[in-house]
């Protein structure tokens, strides 16, 4: 398990490399985003088929990537040295998925190492960054390489691909309008002999968006079919317009205006770990705010399918009953569920069945001690459902969360 494989990463850092990173790691975490807006700039000056082939370029206009960068980078070294610290399993988890959805080798591990190593003698100056201290740091990073990149290889295995070999070209089949922003796309494999796989109910898939200007942009888009048979994939895309706050959705507005059916896309193949345990008769709760139904719809998908007999909750949280993408398909699989129940909250329009108008508060709710919750949605809106699950005594162990930006480092602030 990647628990224990964290864990016992703490026997890897020396006694006198600890009492460094102890002694040095506030002054990196005062200093570790601007460390690592240099570090991403010098790498992207250095490497520009990176930001043009890998790195998400509306992420790195917002500043997330980086600060995901930062927060795992001081998460995991102050883990190493406080053996009370908790272990960030889902955090690593999470990079693990993402980097193989993208495609991400061992090779490329270097490359950060030497930029990210350079950033720092830079930002916080070489009579601060002497030998002793480069040394405790270097191996922090490679200790946190090592894990990931051994996980890593074993998605790739399992997914029974070679490292980096986990994109496919696939076609689109079909396309349905849901709301006015959001559509449904339904792709298959080119080459009949290799089927798409079936895949764990919750997983996404990374989609490559060929823009005017020659890059190949990816997105990853949460998988909405049941995933029990290989086959099609189906995945729902949102179109996102710039704000104060955020650029416009490059790769999810080039999908919407572009593609129809007959449309060639280039996809990976699903990886993810919010997926619900099909093995497990356990209650499931599904809670969820706008666009993050998807992974949510995909597991119903896979629990209807299945006319499973779990005791299902269902709360989601939208606008109106226009802006709901999956209001009838959730109908419509919850109907072969003999132990479910919906609560749909409203921020405006009339009330009906299961259908509040107001807030939705998780505090207000109570859920079996051995239930396990998924959660998806804004970062606001996992803040929130978080602190309303603390108000419930809800088992951490017991919630899973997605995101479709890198601002884990948000939820534990």
């Amino acid at each position: 398990m990647l628990v224990n494989q964290i864990d016992g990463c703490r026997d890897q850092l020396s006694a006198e490399h600890a009492e460094v990173i102890k002694a040095t790691l506030p002054l990196v975490g005062a200093n570790i985003e601007n460390i690592t807006r240099l570090f991403y700039q010098t790498m992207f000056e250095k490497h520009p088929e990176l930001i043009k082939n890998v790195f998400n370029r509306g992420n790195q206009k917002q500043g997330a990537q980086q600060k995901a960068l930062a927060a795992s980078v001081a998460t995991f070294a102050s883990m190493l040295v406080n053996k009370d610290a908790p272990l960030p399993d889902q955090l690593l988890s999470r990079i693990g998925h993402k980097h193989v959805s993208l495609g991400v080798t061992e090779d490329q591990y270097q490359i950060v190492h030497d930029n990210l190593f350079y950033a720092i003698v830079q930002i916080l100056g070489a009579d601060v960054v002497t030998k002793d201290v480069a040394q405790a740091w270097n191996s922090v990073y490679w200790i946190m390489a090592r894990l990931l990149i051994n996980f890593e290889k074993d998605l790739y295995k399992g997914a029974k691909v070679e490292p980096g070999k986990v994109f496919r070209k696939t076609t689109v089949v079909e396309r349905e309008s849901l709301t006015n922003d959001v559509a449904r796309f339904t792709i298959e494999s080119k080459d009949g002999s290799q089927p798409l796989p079936a895949h764990l109910p919750g997983q996404y898939i990374s989609v490559r968006a060929q823009l005017p200007d020659g890059a190949g942009q990816l997105r990853q888009y949460s998988l909405i079919d049941s995933g029990k048979k290989a086959g099609g994939l189906s995945f729902a895309v949102k179109s996102l317009q710039a704000s104060e706050s955020a650029p416009a959705g490059e790769v999810s507005n080039w999908i919407l205006e572009n593609v129809q059916v007959g449309t060639d896309l280039e996809v990976s193949l699903p990886f993810g770990d919010l997926v619900l345990n099909t093995e497990s008769n356990a209650p499931v709760v599904l809670i969820s705010a706008g666009i993050g139904a998807t992974p949510m719809v995909g597991i119903l998908s896979r629990l209807s399918t299945d006319a499973s007999e779990r005791r299902v909750v269902i709360i989601h949280a939208d606008t109106s009953a226009n802006t709901d993408a999956f209001a009838a398909q959730r109908d419509h699989l919850t109907a072969a569920l003999k132990n479910c129940e919906s609560h749909i909250f409203y921020k405006e329009g009339a009330p009906g069945k299961d259908v509040t108008i107001g807030q939705l508060d998780v505090s207000k709710f109570s859920f079996p001690n051995d239930a396990e919750l998924y959660l998806c949605g804004s970062t606001t809106f996992l803040q929130e459902a978080r602190e309303g699950l603390k108000v419930n005594n809800v088992k951490s162990s017991s919630v899973h969360f997605e995101m479709f930006a890198p601002n884990d480092w948000l939820l534990d602030e």
